[in-house]
């Protein structure tokens, strides 16, 4: 499945998020390696020492998607500068005189 705006796809189906019962904030395009991560940290008790690699490698996409989003929104701001820096008329500082 492709989501509009991210260069990312979605791998993990809604069935699967579902099945694995991942929150609804997390069904994002990283979820493929939380449904692993919840998994692993079920089966390690949730020790903060285990399941090392697989958390490193979701928070890594997190991150990329989060960077993503801000270049995303950083070129918006900028054209909306740009379209109000060319609509935007300048107020004359001395009025035109009907006869000047």
């Amino acid at each position: 499945m492709e989501v509009p705006g991210s260069s990312k796809k979605m791998i993990a189906t809604q069935e699967e998020m579902v099945e694995a019962k991942v929150p609804i904030a997390y069904r994002d395009q990283c979820a493929h390696l939380l449904i692993p991560l919840n998994k692993c940290r079920q089966a390690e008790l949730y020790f903060p020492w285990k399941c090392q690699d697989e958390r490193h490698t979701y928070e890594k996409c997190a991150y990329e998607l989060v960077m993503e989003r801000m270049l995303q929104m950083q070129k918006i701001r900028e054209r909306e500068a740009q379209l109000k820096a060319q609509s935007q008329n300048p107020i004359p500082l001395i009025p035109k005189t009907a006869n000047a």
